[in-house]
């Protein structure tokens, strides 16, 4: 029996790849259990600095698997929700390598990364409507967050698919690139992150999420402790001696 999951480990970045071609990457409770599995990973291991998300065989994931699910089975694991990912996403940056379909919990997974990339020809939506559901695993939450109001409710009450480029007009995909190239183009992407300092990276991920729930008044200083506390950091000192000696910055994550 294949891999479902296929996890690659280099140069600071872990590239999970879900491996069920031959049903469109549709997500089973495995290949949940494993994501999880690997989201914890990527969270214990200080070597390990992004996460990519992506599909083999030229799909991203076309959601949860009908199939499966008719024989009562979710595609949950390790309480990280979806595809082990949507309910607790990792605190490190994710991306997603987006080629071909990214439809219902596979969309949701899209919008639980950090960044996106896209082949020109990738689809996304959330067809779950035309199914008799519902987008329960956060995109009902999240795409309005993503996109103006209208064009959002247009993909969730029609069920309809929106072009990659459609996306990066309104901002939900950072970067389209030709067929077959989206995972290359991640990675790329993906090394001008590990080379900043992790502390900020942290940090600065965490800020913006958090801050969502801050008002006006008090939002300078609930954010004064995270980013006090990389300004005292060794890396604060490093990034500034490096700077002045002209010098690769050597972060130690502290």
């Amino acid at each position: 029996m294949q891999d479902e999951l296929l996890v690659e480990r280099q140069d600071g970045l872990m590239v999970l790849t879900i491996n069920r071609p031959q049903a469109r990457n549709a997500m089973n409770r495995a290949v949940a259990e494993a994501m999880a599995k690997a989201m914890e990973e990527l969270e214990a291991d200080d070597s390990l600095r992004v996460g990519i998300l992506t599909g083999a065989g030229g799909n991203f994931c076309t959601g949860m698997d009908l199939k499966s699910f008719l024989r009562g089975e979710r595609p949950t694991g390790g309480g990280r929700g979806f595809g082990g990912v949507t309910e607790k996403p990792p605190r490190k940056p994710l991306l997603a390598a987006v080629e071909g379909y990214a439809l219902a919990g596979g969309f949701e997974l899209v919008l639980a990364c950090d960044l996106i990339v896209a082949a020109s020809s990738a689809r996304f939506g959330l067809p779950e409507v035309k199914r008799g559901l519902a987008a329960a695993a956060g995109g009902l939450m999240r795409l309005p967050r993503r996109l103006p109001y209208h064009v959002a409710m247009q993909t969730i009450l029609t069920g309809g698919m929106m072009t990659a480029e459609r996306a990066a007009h309104f901002g939900l995909v950072n970067e389209v690139c030709p067929d077959g190239q989206a995972l290359a183009s991640a990675k790329r992407l993906a090394a001008e992150i590990v080379a900043n300092a992790p502390m900020g990276i942290l940090t600065s991920k965490r800020i913006v999420q958090q801050s969502r729930l801050w008002s006006d008044e008090e939002m300078f200083a609930r954010q004064a402790p995270h980013t006090d506390a990389v300004l005292q950091s060794e890396d604060a000192r490093e990034g500034a001696a490096a700077f002045a000696e002209k010098r690769a910055p050597v972060w130690r994550g502290r």
